[in-house]
């Protein structure tokens, strides 16, 4: 039985190799220059301070900020106990409801806002962040925001 040899056959072959062999080359040069950008950042960071000789795996935290002459600085504690809001019908709806995702102080310590405000803020609650809160309550409980937490209803 005779072999027949297909003409070009080693000619693309070598040129398949030469390929391969460039493509190898590129992919080597470029993990070395990615190993040697990893090597200098890691370095800086060493450089500037941010690891320590000791524990070179953990990274320190930052100086406390100065304090400057004339300001004034003060801590007090923070309240545990719910904020009280205002009476009225819906309360207890925007009690039961709001207070499941979030405290009510998110009720009271942000700007009061307007009454479209207060319909697109209950409505992304329901449409957007899922709380279940049903239809018919929904009305209820923009009443109640509309009615004590605007700009004109808030009261201090």
């Amino acid at each position: 039985m005779e072999l027949h040899r297909v003409p070009g056959s080693s000619r693309r072959a070598r040129q398949l190799r030469a390929h391969m062999k460039r493509t190898t080359i590129w992919f080597v040069v470029f993990l070395a220059t990615l190993a040697a950008a990893a090597g200098s950042l890691v370095y800086a960071q060493f450089d500037a301070g941010y690891y320590s000789q000791r524990n070179p795996g953990a990274i320190m935290q930052s100086a406390a900020p100065k304090e400057t002459d004339g300001a004034t600085y003060g801590v007090t504690a923070y309240p545990l106990y719910p904020p009280e809001l205002a009476p009225g019908p819906g309360r207890e709806d925007v009690q039961s409801y709001c207070s499941t995702c979030h405290s009510t102080r998110y009720i009271t310590m942000q700007p009061p806002l307007s009454p479209e405000t207060w319909t697109a803020e209950v409505n992304k609650m329901v449409k957007v962040m899922g709380q279940p809160i049903p239809e018919d309550v929904q009305p209820v409980i923009i009443k109640y925001l509309q009615t004590h937490y605007t700009p004109d209803t808030r009261k201090p």
